[in-house]
């Protein structure tokens, strides 16, 4: 049967990918994109919903799918206001959760960081690890949560210090052998083809490291 999925943060690096990637699978009809913005493409699969994505409580009817992948996210740089990097990081990905349990949909797929950890003391770790707790506690069959290491590839944005620390891991990669492959950066495509396959296979639910990823998108 013919699925429907929907993408919250399509217009970023992963969820373009992600995106393309549910184009080209024939195993999807129907790609719902659900954003504050356009994210400027034409196909007979997208059916786009512009809203305030703070208030998607009010956006209930549009859930009705088979499967939710959670692409969002932001950076210090971007959002140096911690309120409002909190309502983007913990609240948007928790509502999700909330809204796939009422709605019955079966699978829920978040992007959220290696080292996520609500004790931690770093506020960017605490606050995956809070949002992590928070999605778990939602009665949704298969819940993901990726936790990719630093993620490759090219941004349209320019962020100096992210671009210096992708080099630097670049080299550092082949060297980071048995438990310490967790740490090796990833390509986002890596990232989507995982996701893609975890939407479609059986797989234990819950937290999913970097290297697991690396090892589930290999063998797609």
């Amino acid at each position: 049967m013919a699925k429907t999925a929907i993408i919250i943060g399509a217009t970023g690096l992963t969820g373009g990918l992600l995106l393309q990637g549910l184009l080209e699978d024939k195993r999807y009809q129907k790609i719902k994109l659900i954003s504050r913005k356009s994210c400027n493409i034409k196909h007979p699969k997208i059916e786009e919903h512009l809203v305030d994505l703070f208030e998607l409580e009010k956006q209930q009817h549009l859930f009705i799918a088979d499967e939710v992948f959670c692409c969002i996210g932001t950076t210090k740089a971007k959002t140096p206001n911690e309120e409002q990097y909190l309502k983007i990081d913990y609240e948007i990905p928790a509502t999700l959760a909330g809204l796939c349990g009422k709605m019955g949909i079966q699978t829920f797929v978040v992007i959220s960081a290696l080292g996520a950890n609500k004790k931690s003391k770093i506020f960017y770790n605490r606050t995956k690890g809070r949002m992590e707790e928070e999605v778990l506690r939602n009665k949704i069959k298969n819940i993901y949560i990726l936790q990719p290491s630093l993620i490759g590839g090219s941004r349209n944005e320019k962020r100096l210090g992210e671009k210096t620390a992708k080099l630097f891991m670049s080299v550092l990669n082949p060297f980071l052998i048995g438990n310490l492959k967790k740490y090796r950066s990833i390509h986002p495509k890596t990232i989507v083809n995982a996701m893609i396959w975890l939407a479609n296979n059986e797989y234990k639910s819950g937290r999913i490291p970097s290297n697991e990823i690396q090892q589930i998108a290999d063998s797609v």
